[in-house]
């Protein structure tokens, strides 16, 4: 049965006729991925930081990243585990909050994910995000980022 499905399709395709197939509706393209911006990155509190926005359609998410500021050297012990605070907000340009998300953690050398603030905005829109990341001895220094929902 296979073999004749291959010779009927070889067939098609040497005579210009291959069958066209439609995507059933509501099926997702290409078009309908959604796109991440990981546009600015920093350091905090001794770890590397940087904050991303997922935008699809008039939905978007936005994450902080901790991770560390580069690799250990070799024979070097794990880093120690430090307590830090994580703090990420986002907002619309013209002060409509869409949240925010405060988290106390522990890292230690695995990348963390901080998420938590999403929303739907009107298209034409520009959202922004702020990460910030604190530790004893280490104030914040936000990584921040500016995004338009073009729908």
């Amino acid at each position: 049965m296979t073999r004749k499905i291959l010779t009927t399709a070889a067939a098609a395709v040497a005579l210009g006729t291959v069958p066209v197939v439609a995507a059933p509706a509501g099926a997702a393209t290409v078009a309908d991925a959604p796109t991440v911006i990981c546009d600015n990155y920093g350091l905090q509190a001794g770890l590397a930081t940087k904050v991303c926005a997922t935008v699809s359609g008039d939905s978007i998410e936005f994450t902080g990243h901790i991770g560390l500021a580069g690799p250990p050297s070799p024979g070097s012990p794990l880093p120690r585990p430090t307590e830090v605070e994580a703090v990420l907000t986002g907002s619309v340009a013209g002060g409509i909050t869409l949240g925010t998300t405060r988290q106390t953690l522990t890292f230690q050398s695995r990348s963390v994910l901080v998420e938590g603030v999403r929303g739907t905005v009107p298209c034409g829109s520009t959202v922004r995000a702020s990460f910030a990341v604190s530790s004893a001895g280490w104030p914040a220094r936000p990584v921040t980022t500016e995004v338009p929902v073009t729908c």
